[in-house]
């Protein structure tokens, strides 16, 4: 099974996936996470080569269209400036999916708790800093508009009253 995780920060959703010997292939913007998940996956003898694991960003990943069968993101969509670069993130891990196979996204959300409105999108979490936050109605439309199949039932898990993180995961349609 190739897999791809997309804000792969230091590797933290790989040990498993590499040790299961999974070709696996990881791109973040900070290179010394991707440095990090390269020498983890020489640690643990995984055979995969270094040109794996690169720096780069979601938006232009130089990945090429259905290239795996499962894209991974994890705390990553949060970072989107506003909805034009939310959408371009989306776009680009969608576009990587191959038919039939699955987006997984925990992202920051507004699912279960309040937050204070900066403009668009963006909210002022507890501690100050601000987010790219989501909730039901916009997840279940942008499944609707990219024509997915969501396989699972929306969860979010609010995080000591501090911020709210919603799974969502996405089967792309086959033809």
């Amino acid at each position: 099974m190739r897999v791809l995780d997309a804000g792969c920060g230091y590797g933290r959703n790989l040990v498993h996936l590499l040790r299961e010997g999974c070709e696996v292939f990881a791109l973040d913007a900070d290179a010394e996470g991707v440095e990090h998940v390269r020498k983890l996956s020489a640690s643990l003898q995984t055979g995969l080569t270094a040109e794996n694991f690169q720096v780069g960003a979601i938006e232009r990943m130089p990945f090429p269209d259905g290239f795996a069968d499962v894209v991974l993101c994890n705390s990553v969509l949060h970072f989107a400036r506003d909805d034009r670069h939310f959408r371009a993130m989306l776009a680009e891990l969608w576009r990587v999916v191959k038919p039939g196979g699955m987006l997984f996204c925990r992202l920051g959300s507004r699912i279960g708790m309040d937050f204070e409105r900066v403009r668009g999108n963006i909210y002022k979490i507890v501690d100050g800093s601000r987010w790219f936050l989501v909730d039901q109605e916009m997840l279940l439309n942008l499944t609707e508009e990219m024509n997915a199949v969501l396989v699972d039932p929306l969860k979010t898990t609010i995080v000591q009253d501090y911020r709210c993180m919603t799974t969502w995961v996405l089967r792309k349609r086959r033809g």
